[in-house]
């Protein structure tokens, strides 16, 4: 979601504010354009699915069934938010603090704990004993009883670092403030293992804003020795766009900075979505990464989101969170090319690889003009021998889709609530859609904790892949192609 920092007076404890990202009343319109890199008309998605559910009415493929759900629980009711994996637990964000759930038994996961520590967006990820939690907003201090304040106002925000050896009592163990705080963020190990990287992407620069004045071309990068993570400190804040990246227009964002960054350690490469830009990085060195490849859809994307690369490392989908999360995007005035993801083929070797645009995937259903709706996080599955992902979008649901031939890609299942209202735009859907272990897994921003299950044969080899540790954006390779 778009950052919208915001007010808002409250008393903050340990045990589990509520902020949506900004409602946008239209959408981007794209006028007939150039674009920088060839997205020119796609194939168009199969044949759209016209008739609306009713509301909170599931509807699905038949190979994608729900078979649980936890709703939110008081105080941790705000807008839920990121996901995490680590063994039989899953790490659920939400803009109070965050959830552990057990999830040994997918059919009843347990509450093992919540944290009370608001400031959006707080997503997470975990590596070994440590969990990492962003703070996007401005805050009175770091402390987890913090209360949010004006920009003009900002004491704090950045990352948060918990001891999670308890997984019952996670400790608050140190905070590191980042320039413009830390929207979303992405481990990426050392080489020799003793320290983990965070890459921070943040963004939002104003004059006025305490910590985040303009230009904002740059990402933070955090070192956390895993032994004496309370020595946690930024060591880098290389500038990315030199040139200040994409200026920005009536239909796309301006670059300042990055939304989201997905690193593929194993191959040394990461992709950044960075609002007005997508780029492909070399993380050889991990505290100096390098943009070799960078591109522009001025045509049809209008907020460059997040990246997934395929297990090969030859594509990348890049989603455009046109309205911020916050629009009714999902339609036929909107159309099958803006709110969606783009497939991207990577040619060439080392510094000469490219990023080349080959099709645009999107939903093939109609939405509510109530409902939010747009391409949102998603996981690959390890699917053997072909590139298959499930994504969340909002209040879209969720869809599995196959982009192995990248220029066709077709949606296999999916799965949505109706409408929370018809009669007015509510914020809801799924905020992250990931495959772990044999299940999908979503945090649906309203409604709660989604487990689901796929069956299709398409993607049965995903169950010989079992992780003992997944943070999406940090992707790991499994065996195949």
């Amino acid at each position: 979601m778009f950052r919208t920092p915001m007010p808002r007076l409250r008393q903050l404890r340990i045990v589990s504010v509520a902020a949506a990202g900004l409602l946008v009343a239209g959408v981007f319109v794209a006028p007939p354009g150039h674009a920088d890199v060839a997205p020119q008309a796609a194939p168009a998605p199969a044949a759209a699915t016209n008739t609306i559910p009713g509301v909170d009415e599931i509807v699905s493929s038949p190979n994608l069934k729900l078979v649980t759900n936890l709703p939110k629980v008081a105080p941790l009711d705000a807008t839920n938010s990121d996901l995490a994996f680590q063994g039989k637990y899953a790490f659920a964000g939400n803009y109070n603090g965050f959830v552990v759930y057990d999830i040994s038994r997918p059919s009843s996961p347990k509450v093992v704990s919540r944290v009370l520590c608001p400031g959006s967006q707080n997503d997470v990820s975990v590596y070994g004993d440590l969990l990492f939690l962003s703070t996007d907003s401005p805050r009175s201090d770091e402390s987890c009883s913090s209360t949010q304040v004006l920009p003009t106002e900002t004491k704090w925000e950045g990352m948060k670092i918990f001891d999670i050896s308890d997984k019952a009592n996670p400790r608050y163990l140190k905070s590191v403030q980042t320039a413009c705080g830390s929207h979303t963020h992405t481990l990426v190990p050392a080489k020799d293992n003793k320290s983990v990287y965070l890459y921070v992407s943040s963004y939002g620069p104003r004059e006025t804003y305490v910590g985040c004045p303009p230009p904002h071309d740059s990402i933070s990068i955090i070192k956390v020795p895993v032994k004496k993570p309370t020595n946690a400190a930024v060591v880098a804040t290389p500038n990315l766009f030199p040139d200040g990246g994409f200026p920005g227009s009536e239909t796309g964002s301006a670059t300042s900075g990055c939304h989201d960054i997905t690193a593929y350690p194993s191959k040394d490469l990461a992709a950044g979505a960075c609002m007005g830009d997508g780029v492909l990085m070399d993380i050889r060195d991990r505290e100096n990464p390098r943009i070799i490849n960078q591109v522009r859809d001025t045509t049809n994307f209008a907020f460059w989101h997040s990246a997934t690369f395929n297990n090969a490392g030859t594509k990348v989908v890049f989603t455009d969170e046109l309205g911020g999360g916050g629009a009714a995007t999902c339609n036929d005035t909107v159309g099958p090319n803006r709110g969606a993801d783009a497939i991207y083929d990577i040619t060439g070797r080392g510094d000469a690889r490219k990023l080349n645009f080959r099709s645009y995937y999107k939903i093939p259903r109609t939405n509510a003009d109530t409902e939010n709706c747009v391409a949102h996080n998603g996981s690959l599955l390890p699917v053997l021998g072909r590139d298959i992902m499930v994504q969340a979008w909002y209040q879209g649901g969720i869809s599995v889709w196959d982009f192995t031939d990248s220029a066709n890609p077709k949606e296999i299942a999916y799965w949505e609530r109706g409408p929370i209202s018809t009669e007015q735009m509510v914020s809801g859907g799924s905020w992250s859609a990931y495959y772990y272990n044999g299940y999908i897994y979503s945090n649906d921003i309203a409604k709660g904790f989604d487990v689901l299950k796929l069956n299709d044969w398409r993607t049965w080899t995903a169950e010989l892949t079992r992780y003992k540790e997944l943070n999406v954006q940090t992707q790991p390779r499994y065996l195949g192609r």
